[in-house]
C-alpha cells in the first residue's frame, strides 16, 4: 500500500511536471517547431545551411527536423554564404519557399548581393510577376566574447532597404508566429533571431502550441502596459526594457513597454497611441546609435503630431560607438542594460 501511494504520488509530480513544461517554451524550440510545421504544410517549404541538416545545427534549432524530413527537406551546404544564399533565391524564384540560415548574420555580409540585389528588388523589378518567399534567418547581434566581427546588429541595415521585410522575435510566441508568418509570406524577410534568447523559455498559450498560431508582420506588442513613460525596444532589448519596468515601478514610474516585433513594416502607430498617454519615450536596441532604430524613431515623431505630445525629448539608450571589445568587461561596458534604461527613463522624467 505504501509503495503504491509512493507510486501514485510520483506518477502525479510527473503529470504537474509535464504539465507545467507544457505552458512554457524556449525561443530555440519555438523556432524549430515552427520549421517542422510549415515544412509538413507546405512541400515547397526547405531549410538549407552550414550543419542544419546532419548536426542538428550550430544551435541545435533544426534539431531532429533532417531525420524527420530527410535531404530533400534539410540541406547542407559547404562553407559559401554567396552560393548558397544564391541556391535560394534562385529556388525562391521557381517557386519554393527556402529557409536560408546564416550560422550567424555577421556571415550574412558574403551574400549581401544576393540578399539585397537579387533577393529584396526582384519583386519590385518584375512588376510583381517574380515573388521571393524566402526567409533569411540566423542569430543577429551580440553574444558573449566571440568580439568584433561576430558580435554586430544588422537590424539597421536591412530596415534601411526597401524590398526587405525585417522580423525581430523576442519571446517563444514571437518566434513561432512570425517565422510561420514570414515563411508564408511573398517577400524575403531577414529574420533577425539571438543567441542569447534561444535558450531562454517564455510562457505560451495553448493556442501558440497549435498549428495554426501565426503573428502577422507589422503589428508591434504591447508587453506591459503604462502611464508615464513609453520605453520601445525590440529583440533582447525587450528584455532590458521590461527588468527597467520593474525596477522602475519600485519607485512608483509606471512604464509601458512596446515590443515591436519588426522593424519594416513598422508599427510606429502603436508608439503614437502610447506616447499620446504617457507623453514620454526611451528607444532601447543593442546596435550601434548612428543612423539606428532609435534615430529612426526620433525622426517620425520629429515629424509627426507625436512630436507636440512629448514633455521631454526623446531618449536613445544604444549599444556604444565602437567595434565589438574581445576583454569581457569591455565587452559589458559596450553594451546596453536594465540600469541604463532606468537612468534614462529617470532623466526623462525629470526625477533624481
Amino acid at each position: 500500500m505504501a509503495l503504491r501511494k509512493c507510486g501514485n504520488l510520483f506518477a502525479a509530480r510527473l503529470v504537474g511536471s509535464s504539465a507545467r513544461s507544457a505552458s512554457t517554451m524556449t525561443v530555440r524550440d519555438a523556432l524549430n517547431q515552427a520549421m517542422d510545421e510549415e515544412i509538413k504544410r507546405d512541400d515547397r517549404v526547405f531549410l538549407l545551411g552550414e550543419e542544419v541538416a546532419q548536426y542538428d545545427g550550430a544551435y541545435k534549432v533544426s534539431k531532429g527536423l533532417w531525420k524527420k524530413h530527410g535531404d530533400k527537406r534539410i540541406i547542407d551546404t559547404p562553407i559559401t554564404e554567396m552560393g548558397f544564399a544564391g541556391i535560394a533565391v534562385g529556388a525562391a524564384f521557381a517557386g519554393l519557399r527556402p529557409i536560408c540560415e546564416f550560422m550567424t548574420f555577421n556571415f550574412s555580409m558574403q551574400a549581401i548581393d544576393q540578399i539585397i540585389n537579387s533577393a529584396a528588388k526582384t519583386y519590385y523589378m518584375s512588376a510583381g510577376r517574380v515573388p521571393v518567399p524566402i526567409v533569411f534567418r540566423g542569430p543577429n547581434g551580440a553574444a558573449a566574447g566571440v568580439a568584433a566581427q561576430h558580435s554586430q546588429d544588422y537590424s539597421a541595415w536591412y530596415a534601411h532597404c526597401p524590398g526587405l521585410k525585417v522580423v525581430t522575435p523576442y519571446s517563444a510566441e514571437d518566434a513561432k508566429g512570425l517565422l510561420k508568418a514570414s515563411i508564408r509570406d511573398d517577400n524575403p524577410v531577414v529574420f533577425l533571431e539571438n543567441e542569447i534568447l534561444y535558450g531562454q523559455s517564455f510562457p505560451v498559450s495553448d493556442e501558440v502550441l497549435s498549428d495554426d498560431f501565426v503573428v502577422p508582420i507589422g503589428k508591434a506588442k504591447i508587453e506591459r502596459a503604462g502611464d508615464h513613460v513609453t520605453i520601445v525596444s525590440y529583440s533582447r532589448g525587450v528584455e532590458f526594457a521590461l527588468d527597467a519596468a520593474k525596477q522602475l515601478e519600485s519607485i512608483g514610474v509606471s512604464a509601458e513597454v512596446i515590443n515591436l516585433r519588426s522593424l519594416r513594416p513598422f508599427d510606429f502607430e502603436s508608439i503614437r497611441k502610447s506616447v499620446h498617454k504617457t507623453h514620454h519615450l526611451v528607444s532601447v536596441e543593442t546596435g550601434w546609435p548612428f543612423a539606428g532604430i532609435g534615430a529612426e524613431i526620433a525622426a517620425q515623431v520629429m515629424e509627426s503630431d507625436v512630436f507636440d505630445q512629448l514633455d521631454s525629448p526623446l531618449l536613445r539608450v544604444t549599444g556604444v560607438d565602437v567595434p565589438m571589445p574581445y576583454a569581457h568587461t569591455l565587452e559589458q561596458a559596450a553594451l546596453p542594460n536594465a540600469g541604463h534604461v532606468v537612468k534614462a527613463v529617470k532623466k526623462s522624467l525629470n526625477i533624481a
